[in-house]
C-alpha cells in the first residue's frame, strides 16, 4: 500500500492528496506533526517537511517533484500540457501560490491563526495577519484577471496549477479567510474543482480545536 505522510492544512499535502485522487492511485494517509521532528519521520525526509510518499521502499519528497513524478508514472488522465511553453507556465502559477501566495498569505493567515495554536508558539500576531488579509485581495485579484482569458488558471485544461491554488485556499477557506464574494469568476473556478470527486477527502478533513465552517462542505457554498 502506497503512504503519504502528510498533515490536513498544509496546502503542499493537500496539492500532493489531490493528485492522487485525480490519477486515482490509493493511498493510506498518516497524519504527521511534522514540526515535532520525530527520528522516523526526519530520516524518512531530513528537511523535516510533509509531505513525504512512499512506494515500495522509496520515499519520495518535496510537493512539486512528487507531483510530476506521479504524472510521468501516471499520464493519465493528464494534469500537465505537452507544449514546453504551456508546461512553463504551470510551473510558474505553482510557484506562484507555492512560494509568493504561501509566504504573503498562507503563513500569515493560517500561520497565525492555526499553526500557532497547533505548535504551541504563542498567539497569533495581528500585524501579520492584518497582512495577509490585505495580500489575499490581491492575489484573489490577480487570479480573476488569468480566469478571465482562461478556462482554468494556466490555459484551457485543468492542470497540476490549479490544484497547487485549490490547496492554498481551501486550507484558508477552513478557517473562513477567503472572500469568495470578491470575484466570481474565481468562486466558479473553485466550485469546479470542489466538486470534482478528488476533491471528497480535502473536504472531509477535521481538525481538532477547529471545527469546519458551515460552508466549507457544501459545494454550493
Amino acid at each position: 500500500m502506497n503512504r503519504l505522510y502528510h498533515f490536513p492544512l498544509s496546502p503542499f499535502s493537500r496539492k500532493v492528496r489531490l493528485v492522487l485522487a485525480e490519477k486515482r492511485i490509493e493511498v493510506e494517509l498518516v497524519e504527521e506533526r511534522y514540526w515535532e521532528q520525530d527520528a522516523d519521520f526526519m530520516r524518512r525526509n531530513p528537511a523535516g517537511k510533509v509531505p513525504v510518499l512512499k512506494m515500495g521502499n522509496k520515499f519520495y519528497t518535496e510537493s512539486q517533484a512528487i507531483c510530476e513524478f506521479l504524472e510521468e508514472l501516471h499520464p493519465t488522465p493528464a494534469l500537465m500540457p505537452k507544449g514546453a511553453e504551456a508546461r512553463y507556465e504551470v510551473r510558474r502559477i505553482v510557484g506562484w501560490f507555492d512560494d509568493k501566495f504561501y509566504n504573503e498569505v498562507t503563513c500569515k493567515l493560517l500561520g497565525e491563526r492555526v499553526f500557532r495554536k497547533v505548535m504551541g508558539t504563542g498567539y497569533p500576531d495581528s500585524t501579520n495577519v492584518k497582512a495577509g488579509a490585505k495580500a489575499i485581495k490581491y492575489h484573489l485579484d490577480y487570479m480573476a484577471w488569468l480566469l478571465e482569458k482562461r478556462r482554468w488558471l494556466a490555459g484551457n485544461d485543468l492542470t497540476i496549477a490549479d490544484f497547487a491554488a485549490a490547496a492554498h485556499l481551501s486550507c484558508l477557506d477552513y478557517i473562513s479567510d477567503v472572500d469568495w464574494n470578491r470575484s466570481e469568476i474565481v468562486k466558479d473556478w473553485y466550485a469546479k474543482i470542489k466538486s470534482r470527486p478528488a476533491f471528497r477527502s480535502i473536504l472531509a478533513d477535521q481538525l481538532p480545536g477547529f471545527p469546519q465552517p458551515s460552508h466549507y462542505s457544501d459545494l454550493d457554498f
